[in-house]
């Protein structure tokens, strides 16, 4: 048996040579890459009174499995689909293009019932006829527009149309008596499932309106629709007007809240930045002034310094005793505070006053 990682290498070559995008195959299920070119379609469908059919040419359906290989391209399969279509969504779009999508080659022929038929099996339109027609005619799946659809399908309406399927969501549509209005056409072998679209439906539309009325009602006065237009009553717009009011004083408020809160938390953050720097200035400040008043701070080695050459200049040095004798000039003498005795007044005193008693500063620092 050949070991696991073999085969890894192998089918990593295999991708590797296939045809596909990044090295894969068909079997990987990647779809192959599409030519770049426009989708779009220029014009509208056209109606079905507007399209001739070549009655010559007898009509035979195709059974499913015909339809399911692929037929000639000038043979293509003819799918109905009907509906109403009110408040055109996304819901609708997708359930048109799976009923297009059903078959290689489709003809998707889509019948919108008129205002009147709607009207009494269903209920009141928000759009009229002509605005459903017109919708449904722009949608890129849609190859024919059938106008004043039938209600119910007659065999008559399918061969006149040439229909092959019948395209709608599986659930029973009960409606005018019958249980079920594609209960024939399921009978029949015509019918082809398709998906609803959940979360999205012109039900849904129009409950979200309803019970935002008051909303969209000051939103329409806003854009400059009158009260009559929009059936309010004078009461209810000056009410609407009010709480518009009430609404921009609020926001106004919340914007200088908002405002607000944003300069507090500026002003916490610069507060808190000064307080950092002053902390550290005040931790210099400290240093500096421990460093020069301190106890061993700068200024008492300074006065230390003072003092001891204070001490030097007052005391003189004293020579040593090896030293040869010099006659040393008399010092001049001076008189203590509390002496009796006055010192003489002049120099030619001095010869008088020789027996006086003279105080050196030597003789001074000696007793």
């Amino acid at each position: 048996m050949e070991p696991p990682t073999s085969s890894r290498l192998n089918s990593r070559k295999r991708r590797k040579d296939g045809s596909g995008p990044n090295g894969a195959t068909e079997l990987d299920g990647v779809p192959p890459k599409m030519s770049r070119r426009s989708f779009g379609l220029r014009e509208p469908a056209p109606f079905s009174d507007e399209v001739e059919i070549d009655y010559s040419k007898p009509y035979i359906r195709v059974t499913y499995e015909e339809a399911m290989r692929g037929t000639p391209l000038d043979r293509p399969v003819r799918v109905y689909a009907d509906g109403i279509f009110d408040l055109f969504h996304s819901g609708h779009a997708r359930a048109l293009m799976q009923a297009k999508n059903l078959f290689p080659n489709t003809y998707l022929i889509v019948g919108v019932c008129s205002d009147e038929l709607t009207h009494n099996f269903k209920g009141f339109t928000v759009m009229n006829e002509n605005e459903r027609y017109d919708a449904v005619q722009h949608c890129r799946y849609v190859d024919e527009v059938v106008r004043n659809a039938p209600w119910t399908l007659t065999p008559e309406f399918l061969a006149e149309h040439r229909i092959d399927f019948v395209a709608h969501d599986d659930i029973p549509y009960s409606s005018a008596g019958s249980d079920d209005v594609y209960k024939h056409i399921k009978e029949a072998g015509m019918f082809a499932p398709t998906q609803r679209t959940e979360g999205i439906s012109t039900s849904d539309i129009i409950t979200r309106i309803v019970r935002d009325y008051d909303v969209y009602a000051r939103r329409n006065l806003q854009r400059g629709y009158t009260a009559k237009e929009l059936n309010v009553s004078f009461i209810n717009e000056k009410k609407y007007h009010l709480q518009e009011r009430v609404d921009k004083v609020k926001k106004r408020v919340k914007d200088v809240e908002e405002k607000s809160k944003e300069f507090v938390q500026k002003v916490e953050e610069k507060s808190i930045d000064l307080i950092q720097k002053w902390e550290e200035k005040s931790r210099e400040f400290i240093g500096n002034f421990l460093e020069m008043f301190g106890p061993e701070g700068a200024l008492k080695h300074m006065l230390k310094e003072g003092k001891g050459r204070m001490l030097q200049a007052i005391s003189p040095k004293q020579s040593p005793s090896s030293s040869p004798t010099h006659d040393r000039s008399p010092s001049p003498s001076f008189r203590w505070p509390f002496s009796t005795k006055t010192p003489p007044s002049s120099p030619a005193n001095r010869s008088r006053n020789e027996s006086a008693v003279t105080y050196d500063i030597s003789e001074d620092e000696e007793d």
